[in-house]
């Protein structure tokens, strides 16, 4: 058995080999007690490494997603034994775990008041609705995670957390929907609530333990100083410089010269402000899928950070809609269609998104632009209001 232990790639087969058993249907008691000594060496990196491959391999992600938890509880007695990273204060990930910490005491001091109102206590409920303001942090904790992380993770070709975790988070975020629309509901009956309390917290106390024991340490190994540096001016609401290779000619002028445009000249600084200031959310994406270029706006609808530049576009999106992004390029690509739009209520916001092909003079594909409105207060317009009414 040592073999395994003592030899890497041994010691990955034998992680995959546990995997397949376990979606075969092996229970976590049987593996434990057939693969004991090497569940109990098994290290955050191996397990990464492993579903990496299965996937791979062949395993559908969906599959890899809907039993990593029970990945987790297989080979838990060995992440236990890691060292837990070091928290140092300034650090992006410091602000990253005490996330994951107020988490915790929010779903530790929500327990308690939905237990309460289950158990009769109506002066409970709106203790409680004030409380679950506080889970406001988790979908934007996971936001971080999957602008930030996620794409420098895939920089260095670790895909793995992108493609299964980002999938969970998404389950979590309609955990947590389901729980807080009957909690607003006027009398929300009480072991409902619990139950949909319950199944949001388990999966959101899973996550933060996969954060904490695969996500961190995976980053803590792979990050470079300017990467940390990067999320860091994200975090602090500021971009850092983009570091990409560029061609010698990739602006044909300095800053302070003008663009030769067909129909007038711009500065690179009128050019900016001109798409900063645009009342709409803009992405360029290039002919090869690429993230080259989005704006800037004071009031963004989607999350954008400096991380995305130069990520394949499909990696932006959850796994659940990975596909449908992929037939909207593929059918730009191939000049059957030119347009793809949804509209999406958010809130009181009423959100218009567009993709528009980008074809050269010649009608060869050269990328897409994705354009995001806020078009509530446009689609409650109504009689007119002239310019001489201004």
């Amino acid at each position: 058995m040592s073999e395994f232990l003592d030899n890497a790639s041994k010691r990955k087969e034998a992680v995959k080999n546990i995997i397949r058993l376990l979606h075969e249907g092996k229970t976590v008691e049987e593996l434990h007690e057939e693969f004991g000594p090497i569940i109990a060496g098994v290290s955050a990196l191996d397990i990464a490494a492993a579903e990496r491959e299965v996937i791979a391999e062949g395993l559908p992600v969906s599959e890899v997603q809907k039993l990593c938890d029970l990945h987790v509880k297989v080979f838990q007695s060995g992440l236990e034994n890691e060292p837990t990273p070091e928290n140092i204060p300034g650090h992006p990930l410091f602000d990253f775990r005490t996330e994951n910490e107020l988490i915790e005491r929010s779903l530790e001091a929500l327990e308690s008041l939905v237990l309460q109102y289950t158990a009769g206590d109506q002066s409970a409920l709106p203790k409680l609705r004030e409380s679950a303001k506080s889970l406001e942090l988790v979908p934007n904790h996971y936001d971080k995670k999957e602008n930030m992380i996620f794409p420098v993770l895939e920089k260095y070709g670790f895909d793995g957390p992108s493609r299964v975790m980002w999938g969970v988070d998404n389950e979590i975020r309609d955990a947590l929907r389901a729980f807080t629309e009957l909690l607003n509901q006027d009398q929300p009956l009480g072991i409902t609530l619990e139950s949909r309390f319950n199944t949001f917290s388990d999966k959101a106390k899973d996550m933060i333990y996969k954060e904490e024991k695969v996500l961190i340490p995976e980053s803590l190994a792979r990050f470079s100083e300017a990467d940390w540096t990067q999320m860091a001016n994200e975090i602090a609401g500021t971009v850092g410089k983009i570091e990409e290779e560029r061609p010698n000619n990739f602006y044909q002028a300095d800053h302070s010269s003008e663009i030769p445009l067909k129909t007038g000249f711009l500065t690179v600084e009128q050019l900016d402000l001109m798409l900063t200031n645009l009342p709409i959310d803009v992405t360029f994406v290039d002919e090869n899928d690429k993230v080259r270029y989005f704006t800037q706006g004071k009031e963004r609808i989607f999350t954008r950070t400096a991380a995305i530049i130069g990520r394949d576009v499909q990696n932006c999106h959850p796994p659940q809609s990975m596909h449908v992004v992929q037939k909207i390029l593929d059918e730009f690509k191939a000049g059957t269609k030119d347009l793809a739009e949804f509209w999406i209520p958010m809130g009181e916001a009423f959100v218009h998104i567009r993709y528009y092909a980008l074809r050269d003079e010649n009608g060869a594909y050269k990328g897409v632009i994705e354009v995001s409105q806020n078009v509530a207060s446009i689609r409650a317009l109504e009689g007119e209001r002239r310019l001489l009414d201004w």
